[in-house]
This record gives C-alpha cells, structure tokens and sequence, in this order.
C-alpha cells in the first residue's frame, strides 16, 4: 500500500541523465581530497571493510582496487594479499602514498593515475578486482566491468561495493532530486543495477546490503 498518495511509482530504468566525464571527475575530487576522509570516509567506512573482508576471504594474492582514493582500505587487506591500486585524481593518489608510507603497508605493491575503463595492466593480470565506490562514478560503468573482465584471470572474482538507487518511496525522488548536482557531486545519486550489470549478471552476482541502513551494497561476480 502506498502511503505518500502523492507520489507515483517510479518509471522504468533509463540511464543517468546527466553525464560525468574524467575532467568532472576529477575536479569533484580535486576539492574532495582534503576534507574526503573527515566526511565521506566515516559513512563509507562499513562499505570499504566489508569489502576488504570478503577479498581476504577470496582465493588469490593479485588483487587491484580501483578507485583507491586516499587509501582508506589499504590497511584491511590480508598481509599476504599483493595490492595494487589505481585511481583518476592524484591528489587523492598523493594522500594514499602517504598513507601507505605512514603505516608501513608492504602489501601495496603499487598506485597507478589511471583510468578505470582503459587501464594499461595486461589481461589476466589480478585474481580479484575491488572497485569501491567507482561505478556510480565512471563515465560507462559497463565498460568498466567489460575492463575489470579483461584484467581478472578466468575464475577470479569481481567485487563492486557502491549506493544503487532505491527502487520507489521517498529515498527513490531525493535521489532523483539530486541527480542534476551529479557533475559538483561526482558521482550519481540516481544510479540503478542496470547501468552497471546485464540481465545475465543479475542473475549470477551475489549482493549483499551493508550498513549503515542499507544504503551502500556488495556485489560479487565471476570474472
């Protein structure tokens, strides 16, 4: 039963209106980077760790985050795990090399300026891909996973944690509201499953809801 008369149920999916490119991307995250930690870093926190656990949890040592930003996940992987990780704003690149020399994380092997959707890795090259955070952000969000498909071995895992929008109800039109900011925001509040995921990947990821109150997910696909 709805019980805000005055709103309608949702139209069916149509890609985010409004687009992001590399350079709105890194702009967003240019005036991010000094306070990204303090703010959004707290409200992801749970997101980033869950993440990491089921890595650590996964078979294989190449790993590669993409969208590490400053770091914040680097220190939850397993010791034994061989991290790398590539982002598009150096200045957040610039904070997680500090991060990385502060607290001694010999397990980051590497951080790569990169774009996420063309990346220089050869294919095969990881066992598991993280992007934490990244496909509401991206400009093509398939063709980051066609991407991550590429660089992860046959059998090895892709792991997405990420805010997909609500399917109706009152979160459904805030983020609807906000979906023409997405360029000074940076990422897409009004993202859905099916800008990043085909019927056929629906079907075989695993996704997960994960605190705070459900609004970030787990989703994890065969490579």
């Amino acid at each position: 039963m709805n019980t805000h008369p005055h709103l309608t149920e949702p139209a069916p999916y149509a890609a985010p209106h409004t687009a992001l490119d590399a350079a709105a991307v890194r702009a967003a995250y240019r005036r991010w980077a000094s306070f990204y930690d303090a703010s959004f870093g707290g409200v992801s926190a749970w997101g980033r760790r869950r993440a990491a656990e089921a890595v650590n949890a996964l078979p294989g040592q190449q790993v590669l985050e993409v969208g590490v930003g400053t770091g914040l996940a680097l220190p939850r992987y397993r010791r034994d795990k061989r991290v790398v990780g590539i982002d598009l704003s150096p200045e957040m690149l610039s904070r997680a090399r500090d991060r990385v020399a502060e607290e001694r994380l010999s397990h980051v092997i590497a951080l790569h300026e990169m774009d996420a959707e063309d990346t220089s890795f050869p294919d095969a090259s990881f066992d598991i891909a993280v992007a934490m955070f990244v496909a509401s952000v991206v400009p093509h969000p398939r063709r980051l996973l066609a991407e991550l498909r590429r660089v992860v071995r046959p059998g090895g895992r892709i792991l997405f944690v990420n805010h997909f929008a609500a399917e109706r109800g009152l979160r459904w039109w805030g983020e609807r509201a906000l979906a023409p900011a997405s360029r000074a925001l940076g990422w897409h509040p009004d993202f859905r499953f099916e800008a990043l995921l085909t019927a056929q990947d629906l079907r075989v990821a695993t996704r997960r809801p994960v605190p705070p109150f459900g609004l970030f997910t787990l989703v994890d696909l065969p490579a």
